[in-house]
């Protein structure tokens, strides 16, 4: 088996691809799914989180709802709007986001190298949510969520794809939040097999976003593979969805904290207490960290600068040296009693892209009492933590820009 192959994707037809992409279902509310999709009656948010189109009270994770996403996607082929690619092909898709640029490759990737971790995670995941994209799967017979992957250094693939993309895109699109998604499709005989042989030779992926939607995948290919007595491992069950990223493209943004109390303290008596692990400098602007190791803290209207001690830097445990784990080391856990991100409803979470002015904002509300902001985690910490088979603490990566749904889905025939 591969560790990718192409295959007959189903998409927008040439006109359709900017009334069917939407974002993932995940990073919009029911309720914001509802605003987005007014007019727009093709959106593939109709598929994604199909409950917008049934009572305001129905359960999201309802079996009416899995249901209502298989009618709107057989609709939506029924009409044309989305057709079948008639032979195996690997796309090309490009994120644009300002000054940003990224070129990946979307492919089938192999669920039996998921299985053995030659396809890497970093994150732990959710039952709850994995059981709800085994029935989205299941209720589909498709892969209509890309996860989102990244490949080592490769400038074989670098160079396929550049020339890949060169010519008249087969879908462009714009998204509301001014992302721009360009797709190529990739026929040629030629330029499919050296990408085959090409990732053939990599050691490793490394999952960037969408650990669920591979899990899932995995979940969906072992049940079919036991009710299968055929069973050859070329199904397309054996393969999921992704979008693969050389590394050294990805953008990682910042995720920021911001906590409801000090823990009993006064913020004089917190900020002191801050100096055993870190030098503190008070400055008159907003602190955004140029630097690992450095933090912004706003408490009490004023902002200073943190920087770790560089002895409390273990330089041989990938996980315990990343910033978001010092924070909690050396200050969440001894100073504020803060010692499960995943359970405390003192901390939440603050993607970068919403800007220090948000850190602000809940700070100066009075909602919360301290924000910090982080630099952020970078590709090369996140791979050494995969490599080592370990688990990076919760909200450590916020990857923009983000996939869009629509443009291409994997059919499980």
């Amino acid at each position: 088996m591969h560790l990718i192959r192409p295959f007959t994707g189903l998409r927008p037809a040439p006109d359709q691809a900017a009334a069917v992409a939407a974002p993932p279902y995940d990073v919009l509310t029911t309720d914001e799914a509802r605003v987005r999709v007014a007019g727009r009656p093709h959106s593939f948010l109709h598929i994604s989180k199909a409950e917008i189109d049934l009572p305001p009270e129905t359960d999201p994770y309802s079996p009416a709802v899995y249901a209502k996403s298989r009618e709107n996607l057989d609709a939506l082929i029924a009409k044309g709007i989305l057709r079948r690619d008639a032979a195996p092909c690997y796309y090309a898709y490009r994120l644009v986001m300002g000054t940003h640029t990224q070129t990946g490759l979307v492919a089938a990737a192999s669920v039996a190298d998921y299985d053995t971790n030659r396809i890497r995670k970093h994150e732990f995941t959710r039952p709850d949510k994995e059981d709800d994209r085994v029935r989205q799967i299941d209720a589909l017979n498709a892969q209509t969520g890309p996860v989102l992957l990244a490949y080592p250094n490769a400038p074989q693939v670098d160079a396929i794809l550049a020339r890949a993309s060169e010519g008249a895109p087969d879908a462009d699109v714009t998204a509301d939040d001014g992302i721009r998604h360009t797709l190529w499709v990739i026929r040629n005989a030629q330029d499919i097999a050296a990408l085959t042989a090409a990732f053939d030779a990599m050691r490793a992926l490394y999952i960037a976003d969408g650990h669920h939607r591979s899990a899932a995948a995995s979940r969906v290919a072992a049940a079919r593979r036991a009710a299968n007595p055929n069973h050859t491992g070329e199904e397309s069950y054996n393969y999921f969805l992704s979008v693969i990223f050389p590394h050294h493209q990805m953008r990682i943004m910042d995720y920021n904290r911001v906590v409801k109390d000090l823990n009993g303290l006064k913020p004089t008596v917190f900020l002191a207490t801050t100096w055993a692990a870190f030098s503190v400098e008070a400055t008159d602007e907003r602190v955004k960290p140029e630097r690992p190791g450095e933090y912004g803290l706003y408490l009490a209207g004023h902002w200073h600068r943190l920087t770790i001690r560089p002895e409390l830097i273990p330089k041989h445990d990938p996980v315990a040296r990343l910033d978001v784990s010092l924070l909690s080391e050396q200050l969440l856990g001894p100073i504020l009693n803060i010692k499960d991100l995943r359970r405390d409803k003192r901390i939440d979470f603050v993607g970068g892209i919403r800007g220090l002015e948000e850190l602000e904002r809940r700070v100066n509300s009075g909602e919360m009492a301290a924000a910090f902001a982080l630099y952020p985690t970078r590709m090369e910490d996140l791979m050494a933590v995969a490599d080592a088979n370990e688990v990076m603490p919760p909200k450590s990566t916020w990857f923009e820009p983000k996939l869009a749904d629509g443009l291409v889905s994997h059919v499980l025939d």
